[in-house]
């Protein structure tokens, strides 16, 4: 596991679309697992306009994102296939057909995670971009005494609601449950990106990269792959040793 803190904001976000940037270099067609919330939008930002200064092409490559809500439909703007057309796909020239979205609006949840986890099994992912949640989930892969290994609908921790609620007008507004990669799905990467800000998630830092490997704090269990680079601000990443 290689570990790297920044000093700033910006020199992290640069170094993380880098590793984006040089994967397309090498392999035209890289399948790209995808995060939402505010933590990537500095990656996705850079990405933006490296692609507008000719740095970058997506044109041949495929994209996976971690998960959506259900109940919950495209054009919301809550949505997770919102904020990705808003903050990377409207602006690069990706093509719509390799761009897969978990449908938070699918009649059968289940059916949907089972034909997504078959599009991951045809389109192995090549990276994995990751945030962490302040009870150590990865995706919506909340703490628990075991962790599915697939695509799966889960119902969100109350830590999860708290910490997602200021997305929406209440904490009543936020949907219960999820469609999201499981562990396994994403432990079959073959590199994950965990980007990590702020010293709110410091100690949660510490406990996943650090501490025992347990269910109990999800993040943890990236202890176990074999290529993980993690990047930090200096601020999440105060507790380390």
């Amino acid at each position: 596991m290689e570990i790297r803190i920044f000093d700033s904001q910006l020199q992290l976000d640069e170094y993380a679309a880098n590793i984006f940037i040089q994967l397309l270099a090498r392999k035209k067609d890289a399948v790209l697992g995808l995060a939402t919330g505010s933590t990537p939008i500095g990656l996705y930002n850079n990405l933006v306009e490296s692609y507008k200064e000719g740095k970058v092409s997506f044109k041949d490559a495929y994209t996976f994102n971690l998960d959506e809500y259900v109940g919950v439909t495209p054009d919301n703007e809550q949505s997770y296939s919102f904020f990705m057309h808003k903050h990377l796909f409207s602006h690069v020239d990706l093509q719509a057909e390799h761009i897969h979205l978990l449908d938070g609006m699918a009649p059968n949840a289940e059916e949907e995670c089972a034909s997504f986890e078959r599009k991951l099994d045809e389109k192995p992912l090549d990276i994995q971009l990751l945030g962490l949640g302040h009870n150590g989930h990865i995706a919506f892969n909340e703490p628990d005494t075991s962790l599915s290994n697939k695509t799966h609908v889960v119902k969100l921790d109350d830590k999860t609601l708290q910490a997602n609620a200021r997305f929406f007008s209440s904490i009543d507004e936020v949907p219960k449950h999820a469609m999201t990669m499981g562990i396994g799905s994403i432990m079959k990467a073959k590199q994950i990106l965990l980007i990590v800000r702020g010293a709110d998630k410091a100690a949660i830092v510490k406990e996943a990269l650090q501490g025992p490997i347990t269910t109990q704090v999800p993040a943890s269990l990236l202890q176990l792959h074999a290529n993980v680079t993690v990047l930090l601000d200096r601020e999440a990443g105060r507790m380390l040793v």
